[in-house]
C-alpha cells in the first residue's frame, strides 16, 4: 500500500465532515419521525454506495456465518436507535464527543471478551477518558440536577452508545478473520435494511417533503462518508492517520452553531480534551501483540465506527 498521508488525512476529515451533516439530518428528522424509519432509508439508500465499494472486488454474499453477521446486524442497529436518539436530544458537539468513548469501552471489553490484559498506559487512558465524560456532565448540571432542557436520560443514551458500538466493533473484528469487508459490509446493509422494513407498517409516519430530502440525504451521506473513510485507510497507514477521525467534534461544533444555535460550553471542551486525547494517546503508543487473537489496538482506529453501526 502507498502510504499518502495527505491524501488519507484529507479523505478522512472529508469523511467526518459527512458524518456531522447526517448526525444534524437525523436531528432535524429525529423530532417529527420514528428513529427506525429513518435508519430504514439510512440504510437503504447507503446500499448502492456499499454495491460500490464492493464492485471493486469479487462481491461475495455466501457465508458460513450467517449467525454472526445478523447478530452483527442486530447489534448495530441497536447502536443506530441510539445514535438518533441521542442526536435529537443533545446538541450536536456533546453527542459527538460522547461517540469517542467508544475506544475506552474497547478496552474494558476486551478482559471479558478477549481474555486480554490491558496495560498501564491503558488503563490510564481509560481513566483520564472517563473523567472527560464527567466533566461534560458536570458542565449541564447532570450530577446536580440542575434545570436543563437536555434530558439526564440522553446522556446515558449517549455514553451508552459508545459501549455498544464497541461491541459492534468486536464484532466487524472477529468477522473479518474468515469474512472479507465487502461481505460484512453488504450483510449489514442487506439485514438491517429487512429488519428496519419490518415494523414500518405499524410505526409509518409519512414524512413530509423536508423530511423526505432529509432522509435521502442521511443515506447518501453516511454511504459518502463509507466511500471516504474506506479511500482514507487505503492510503495511509492508519495509526497516522487515526487521530483525524477526531475532526468530526469540530465539524459537530460548526454545524450545531450554525444549524441549531448550540454553543458548546467549556466544560464540553475541556471534557472533549480529556477523551479525545486519551484516544489519541492509546492510538500512538498502543502496539497489539502476535498473542492477541482481536488487537483492539486496530479497532481503535476505527473511531467513526457510526459509518457502520
Amino acid at each position: 500500500m502507498k502510504h499518502d498521508l495527505k491524501r488519507g488525512a484529507l479523505l478522512l476529515v472529508s469523511a467526518t465532515f459527512f458524518i456531522a451533516l447526517l448526525n444534524a439530518l437525523q436531528k432535524l428528522t429525529g423530532s417529527t419521525l420514528p428513529a427506525l424509519e429513518i435508519i430504514f432509508f439510512r440504510n437503504l439508500f447507503s446500499l448502492p454506495f456499499v454495491l460500490l465499494i464492493a464492485s471493486r472486488t469479487k462481491i461475495v454474499l455466501r457465508t458460513e456465518h450467517f449467525k454472526g453477521h445478523l447478530l452483527r446486524s442486530v447489534v448495530g442497529l441497536i447502536s443506530m436507535i441510539m445514535v438518533v436518539i441521542s442526536v435529537t436530544r443533545l446538541p450536536l458537539a456533546e453527542q459527538q464527543v460522547l461517540s469517542y468513548t467508544q475506544p475506552l469501552f474497547l478496552v474494558l471489553l476486551s478482559i471479558p471478551l478477549l481474555h486480554e490484559k490491558p496495560s498501564l498506559q491503558r488503563w490510564i487512558a481509560v481513566c483520564i477518558g472517563f473523567s472527560g465524560v464527567v466533566v461534560v456532565a458536570l458542565g449541564k448540571g447532570l450530577l446536580h440536577g440542575s434545570a436543563t432542557a437536555v434530558p439526564t436520560w440522553a446522556y446515558f443514551i449517549a455514553l451508552a452508545q459508545g459501549a455498544v458500538g464497541a461491541l459492534t466493533t468486536m464484532q466487524i473484528r472477529q468477522l473479518s478473520a474468515t469474512e472479507s469487508s465487502t461481505t460484512i459490509s453488504l450483510w449489514q446493509a442487506i439485514l438491517m435494511t429487512v429488519m428496519t422494513a419490518a415494523p414500518l407498517p405499524f410505526i409509518w409516519t409519512t414524512p413530509h417533503m423536508v423530511d423526505a430530502i432529509c432522509l435521502v440525504a442521511v443515506g447518501a451521506f453516511a454511504g459518502i462518508s463509507q466511500v471516504l473513510q474506506t479511500e482514507a485507510f487505503a492510503s495511509a497507514q492508519v495509526s497516522a492517520i487515526g487521530p483525524f477521525a477526531y475532526s468530526g467534534l469540530l465539524w459537530a461544533a460548526i454545524i450545531g452553531w450554525l444549524g441549531f444555535k448550540e454553543v458548546p460550553g467549556v466544560a464540553m471542551l475541556v471534557g472533549g480534551v480529556l477523551i479525545i486525547g486519551s484516544g489519541v494517546w492509546m492510538l500512538r503508543h498502543d502496539r497489539p501483540t502476535k498473542k492477541t487473537p482481536v488487537a483492539t489496538t486496530d479497532v481503535l482506529t476505527t473511531t467513526n465506527e457510526g459509518l457502520r453501526s
